[in-house]
């Protein structure tokens, strides 16, 4: 099972920015396609983004759509989630996961491992 770590969560203001690192420790992330989900307090987790092992495929979901950029960088071993306009709905906590590189950002397939990062979006 891949180790996963999240960070660059916060509070900001609607409309605010803030990048969300996933990276692992133990195994190379350029293997996997990589996930986003998050999960507001009283929510079923939702998947977000996800990006292929060789980024040739790139999912959101429609509410992130043109306002979220997923990329990875394989040199750091690490995948963002670059967030803009941030909205007080898009509150949750974030997680990074995993899956096979075939078929790519299958979400029901990614698995995630870490605690997680908070993202609020609050005035």
């Amino acid at each position: 099972q891949v180790q996963l770590v999240e960070s660059g969560g916060g509070l900001v203001h609607p409309g605010g920015s803030l990048t969300l690192s996933c990276t692992s420790y133990g195994s190379a992330l350029d293997y996997y396609s990589i996930g986003w989900f998050r999960q507001a307090p009283g929510k079923e987790r939702e998947g977000v983004s996800c990006i292929s092992n060789n980024g040739d495929k790139i999912d959101y979901r429609d509410s992130v759509k043109g306002r979220f950029i997923i990329s990875r960088d394989t040199a750091k071993n690490t995948v963002y989630l670059r967030m803009n306009d941030l909205r007080p709905e898009d509150t949750a906590i974030y997680y990074c996961a995993s899956g096979p590189r075939r078929p790519a950002c299958d979400f029901a397939r990614l698995q995630s491992t870490g605690q997680g990062t908070q993202v609020t979006v609050s005035s």
